[in-house]
């Protein structure tokens, strides 16, 4: 192969390489999880002579609930969604039309013998359907921190974990705000209650390479392909 030929080729390359990195999985934010561990506020220095400091008193009667950052609570997962959609249409139309033959000096215009009378006659139709419907199901719990106390009391939290089974990892996220009356006494809240939760399932290893298409297949059944 000639030093020409192999750089009229390179472009080609660049092309497709760029299509594939459009086409790729849209990678995750990491930078919304990289605080993972809450920050704890700084507390005011105690007053020289006082007993009781609000930050350092110790809670002998409160229930157990989160309600400060660095507090832990339990998400129970409980998504389940299920979508489906029905469309039908059906159209017809008939449509006829006669026009005489003109009359030229009183006489009827005839070709070959025949009165050139015209009949117009159309008969269209359609019809169409479609069908698609969706499932999801998302159980079990993620134990979460609180790693800011909004000012009307909501907490916000955010958590993740990790599974390492033979070859391959599952990671679960979840981030949110969550209401303190909301949180269960076995300091647990069911997802449903989470607000702007983001719930994030993925995983990664020699099973979700398998379940993946390759960059390629990808670009032959994406938008840009014009057949």
């Amino acid at each position: 192969m000639s030093f020409l030929r192999l750089l009229s080729r390179i472009p080609v390359s660049l092309a497709f390489a760029a299509l594939a990195g459009c086409m790729s999985q849209p990678a995750h934010d990491e930078q919304q999880w990289a605080a993972t561990m809450p920050v704890e506020p700084t507390a005011a220095p105690p007053t020289d002579g006082s007993i009781y400091h609000a930050d350092q008193g110790i809670e002998l009667f409160n229930d157990a609930r989160a309600h400060r950052v660095g507090d832990i609570l339990t998400i129970t997962l409980v998504e389940s969604t299920q979508a489906s959609k029905t469309a039908s249409t059906s159209t017809s139309k008939k449509d006829a039309s006669t026009v005489s033959a003109p009359s030229i000096l009183g006489h009827t215009l005839k070709v070959a013998g025949q009165t050139a009378d015209t009949n117009l006659n159309a008969n269209r139709a359609f019809d169409g359907s479609g069908d698609s419907s969706q499932s999801n199901q998302l159980n079990g719990s993620i134990t979460v921190t609180v790693a800011q106390r909004l000012s009307n009391g909501n907490l916000q939290v955010r958590g993740e974990k990790m599974l390492t089974i033979n070859q391959g990892q599952e990671l679960i996220r979840i981030s949110g705000i969550v209401r303190p009356q909301d949180i269960l006494q076995d300091n647990s809240v069911p997802s449903t209650r989470v607000a702007d939760a983001q719930i994030g399932y993925t995983g990664k290893g020699s099973l979700a390479d398998a379940n993946t298409q390759g960059w390629l297949s990808r670009f032959f059944s994406s938008k840009w392909m014009p057949y």
